[in-house]
């Protein structure tokens, strides 16, 4: 099992995952998730690697926090914690909300990330992704950002449903396993903790501007995986291919969003070849 270690970055506290040792690699993870997204990955990762996976901020067992979750921020966070953990140079990897921020982190400090993994998301409104965006953005993604309150409304008292809907999609109707699923049910049960996940769709807007902005003045240097299944698919990879210098692109066959979980050996395979070097090559 995972240490688990409360650590104050950046103005909130952070509950964080800890396994193994070796060169760092930290797992960013989505919605309606918490680390635990990562477990597999983590119990693999962690016999070569020092494996970092915290709740993002307001997430999971994180102090709340009224305000940060636009990706700039959140990327900062994820700074300010392999600062704080002693990490001078980190693998990162990201998925769903995790990926923006990642993004961020290895455009704006390239000298702390020396890989970067990023799957199952869009960055903001970068070009790219018109096939996937045709018949607009998922539902969720106006449900959760309308007038403040009202998803909130609605869902409470549901939470459980609703959570189930969204891993059971993210697997082609798998779904996970029941001690997953009951600890990201408590993860998002209750109002405030509805607010805080809704919270990141609010601040969509501002995360894409803050991604158009860092890719007007530079370009993404450091060797980058994009992971899609569905629904994204090769969506990610083509909003990347023209700011990345060193691009390898994979859309995994049979697999849902929540591909830590849906197909997890296929992920670790792509993983430890990537983070070995082995598929790390110009595009």
């Amino acid at each position: 099992m995972p240490e688990l270690r409360r650590v104050p970055v950046n103005g909130v506290e952070l509950n964080v995952a800890l396994a193994g040792s070796g060169p760092a690699v930290l797992l960013l993870h989505g919605f309606p998730h918490t680390w635990e997204l990562w477990t597999d990955v983590m119990a693999d990762l962690s016999d070569r690697y020092r494996v970092i996976a915290p709740d993002l901020r307001g997430f999971g067992a994180s102090s709340p926090a009224a305000f940060g979750y636009d990706a700039g921020t959140l990327a900062e966070d994820a700074a300010a914690l392999l600062t704080t953990l002693g990490v001078s140079s980190a693998a990162v990897v990201g998925i769903d909300a995790g990926a923006a921020p990642a993004f961020l982190l290895a455009l704006r400090r390239p000298g702390l990330v020396r890989r970067l993994v990023v799957m199952e998301s869009l960055l903001g409104r970068l070009p790219g992704a018109e096939e996937f965006l045709a018949g607009g953005p998922p539902w969720w993604f106006g449900f959760h950002s309308a007038a403040p309150g009202l998803a909130e409304t609605v869902l409470e008292g549901h939470e459980a449903d609703y959570v189930d809907w969204f891993l059971r999609a993210g697997t082609l109707g798998d779904g996970v396993r029941p001690a997953l699923r009951d600890a990201f049910v408590r993860a998002y049960t209750g109002r405030q903790a509805l607010t805080r996940a809704f919270s990141y769709y609010r601040a969509l807007p501002e995360s894409a501007a803050q991604i158009e902005q860092a890719v007007a003045t530079a370009r993404l240097t450091v060797p980058t995986m994009a992971l899609g299944a569905r629904p994204v698919g090769a969506a990610l990879e083509r909003q990347l291919r023209p700011i990345t210098d060193n691009l390898t692109g994979h859309v995994i066959e049979d697999c849902g969003h929540i591909i830590p979980l849906h197909r997890p050996r296929v992920l670790l395979s792509l993983l430890h070849s990537f983070l070995a070097g082995e598929d790390a090559k110009a595009a």
